[in-house]
Parts: structure tokens; sequence; C-alpha cells
């Protein structure tokens, strides 16, 4: 498990979800170390082994933003897309503006959040006065959580629910629809790196404040304030400083991609060093969407560490397959230790590369072919706690079997495991 040292204001819950099918980016071939992927929906939990403290400072005077040493950033996990309800649905394609005209016509759609132990941002995505922003944004709030305005009005926001498994929460304020500009919700499935981004929030308390940037990649996962991940993150080098997190990250037809939530400060303190990330809006959506409903987000968890198999694994080790996603791990008490699942028994270094060898192999699951770790973290996060989980696995002996796990709810916090 990773480390965490609190910086200023303490940040109670280990920080950093998921995404939804998304873009399937092109799948990286280079390093293929055992990343432990404890599938919870999108999540997962023990990034790499030896990564530094997470350092979480205050946002402008107390505030939550999370940041991140560069060690703690994982590669790849696949971006999974969610259904979204009627109120969070992805905006129709529009014409492209420039920075200017987005501001005037987004802007003010932008909020401050205030309360006793901090500020961020956040921003209104509904007419009925639902704002989103981050879960570590509203965490520790001792007293009312305000909104501020273009206008500088401050009303009394309503938390409706917070899901520290994604770092998402939505807020309510309860003002006349003619008064709120509603930011529509775009998509986070086919994001092209380098295309350009704009992000709008409250850095160090100076009031909607924009930056630009482009997407400097995509499919990165970054740790969940439950210690958990969050898979198919969006990397942006616009600037994002503490005071930004639950603000919007921006395509240029002024839709939101995702919600700006961390920064990795490569060591240097806590201001921007170019590396920012954002939690990818089709997960938001869907996670929103069952918040508003129902006031919880619910995340199905198998509860296994993953590694992929391709073509130079199997050309060096007799693994019965060339592609999917090998059981490097099961985490005791999940439910995949209930089950006929194996896994792997050690490990292999191939070009620099390392292995693992010796478990499972899932090559399908729920009818779906599995290439990699991410198709399998994406049908998982499709899943909801309870569901039946039906896997074609390839043993060690080359034979194929389908093995039937009942996924269960994802722990309220990755260090209970380890208890």
């Amino acid at each position: 498990m990773t480390d965490w040292t609190p910086q200023q204001p303490p940040y109670r819950t280990p920080y950093s979800a998921t995404p939804p099918p998304a873009a399937q980016p092109p799948k990286p071939r280079g390093s293929r170390m055992v990343v432990p992927v404890l599938l919870a929906s999108l999540l997962s939990a023990g990034l790499a082994a030896g990564t530094t403290a997470l350092i979480v400072g205050g946002e402008g005077g107390g505030t939550t933003t999370i940041v991140q040493d560069n060690a703690s950033v994982s590669e790849p996990a696949m971006q999974s897309g969610g259904a979204s309800s009627a109120t969070a649905t992805a905006a129709v394609a529009g014409a492209t503006m420039d920075v200017a005209a987005m501001y005037r016509k987004y802007g003010s759609g932008v909020v401050r959040i205030d309360h006793g132990s901090g500020l961020g941002s956040g921003f209104v995505f509904d007419k009925d006065g639902y704002i989103l922003t981050n879960a570590h944004v509203v965490d520790g709030a001792d007293g009312d959580i305000t909104v501020s305005f273009s206008n500088e009005e401050r009303v009394t926001a309503e938390v409706v629910g917070v899901d520290n498994a994604t770092d998402v929460a939505v807020l309510k304020v309860d003002m006349p629809s003619s008064a709120l500009t509603v930011i529509p919700l775009g998509s986070s499935r086919d994001l092209q790196v380098g295309s350009p981004v704009v992000a709008i929030g409250n850095p160090f308390g100076q009031d909607r404040t924009v930056t630009t940037g482009i997407i400097s990649a995509v499919a990165r996962s970054i740790q969940a304030p439950n210690g958990f991940s969050i898979n198919g993150a969006i990397q942006t080098d616009a600037a994002i400083n503490q005071g930004n997190s639950g603000g919007p990250l921006l395509d240029m037809r002024g839709q939101v991609i995702g919600i700006n939530s961390q920064i990795n400060t490569g060591g240097t303190g806590s201001g921007n060093v170019g590396i920012g990330f954002a939690v990818p809006v089709d997960l938001v959506k869907q996670v929103a969407s069952e918040i508003m409903e129902t006031g919880k987000a619910q995340h199905a968890w198998l509860g296994v560490q993953l590694s992929d198999v391709d073509e130079e694994l199997a050309s060096q080790v007799k693994v019965g397959t060339d592609r999917g996603a090998m059981i490097a791990g099961i985490t005791e008490g999940s439910p995949a230790a209930k089950s006929d699942l194996k896994g792997a028994t050690g490990q292999t270094m191939i070009n620099g590369q390392s292995y693992a060898i010796g478990g499972d192999v899932v090559i399908e699951a729920n009818g779906a072919r599995i290439d990699d770790t991410r198709d399998l973290q994406g049908v998982v996060s499709s899943l909801k706690p309870g569901a039946e989980l039906d896997l074609v696995v390839v043993g060690q002996d080359g034979e194929q079997r389908t093995v039937t796990v009942t996924l269960g709810d994802q722990p309220q916090s990755a260090t209970a495991l380890n208890r």
C-alpha cells in the first residue's frame, strides 16, 4: 500500500475512479510490471511498490487538493463507461469555440465551495441546482458548506452524496434555474492525446481562473480517497493548483470531459509542474446518476491483482494464450478467493519487463473478449455487487475452463484489507 503523508489540513482518507469503458487508448506494450489491481468496479488497490508518499495540501488557505509524487501514478487501467441519468446526459456535439468565448459562456457555471476546513471548486451540471465536485473537497466539513457564484452570492449547499471510491460528490443548491449556468457534460470515451483542453477553477482562492493545455495522456490510474484506484484518469498539462479540485476540465466545445482532482508536484512541494489528473466524465456521470437516485454509489468487487499477457510473454513462457489478463494474485476473503480461480506462482523478466506466470489467464468475461487487464476491468465496472461474472480462463496446463464468481461490494477502505 502507498504511504500517506498529510500536510497542512489533514486529509483523513488515503486519496486519489474509474472510468467507464472509454476510449480504448493504444494498448501499451512497454512496461509490463505486475501492477496490483484490486478490481472494484473501476477501482484497484495497491499501486506499484516503492511509491513515494502522496502529499495532501490545503487548497488556498486550508483546502484539499490531492498532490501526488511521480511514483504513485500507475499506467493504464481500462476506461469504462457507465450509463448516465437524464440530468447527466452528454451534450450534443457542437462547434468548437475559443477560450475567451468558452469562459464567457460557461465561466459563471463554475462555483467556489467553502466550508470550515477548506475550499475548492465545483460546477453546475443541472438546472435543478445540482453541482459536481470532488469528494475530498467536502471531506471534513465541520459546518455549513457554501457555494459562491460569479456575482459573489453565497448560498448554503446540501450534500446529496459522496463517493470516496471515485472522488465524486454531488451537492444541491436551492436557486431558480434562471440564475444558474449549466455546463454540459461531454464524454471521455474517445479522447485523443494532444487535444486542447481548458480548466476553470479557484486556485489558491483566485475565483474562476482559466488555464489551458492539452491532454497529455489517457488511461492513467490515480488513487481514490478510500485507497483504491480510479482508472482511466485524464492527464493534462493545463495548470492545476490547490483550489482547482472539483472544477471542470473542458474540451474545445465547452463540454466537461473530467473533474480536476489531483496534481503531481514532482517532489517540489504543492505547486503546478504541468502534470494534473482529472476523473473521467463517463465515470462521473455513472456515479452522479446513482447518487442522485439513491444517495450513494456501489462498486462491484472481484478482489484480484492482474498482469497483462501478450505475444512477448507467450513466446517465452508456456501460458496457453497470447492475450488476456493473468490472475497475478488473489485478495484473502474476496469473491475471487471463494472461487476456483488460481493466482500466479511466480514472476519472470523478459527484456526488462516483469510478468506474472503460473496463474489463470482470463480470456473472456460474460461473453466479452478479454485482451488485457483493462478489458477485464471494463466488464467488472459495468456490473453491480451480487452480479455473477462468468470467466473463461486458460489454466497453467493450457486447458480452458469456465469459472463463475459472484461479485462482492467493494470494501469502504483498501487499508481494511491489510488488517
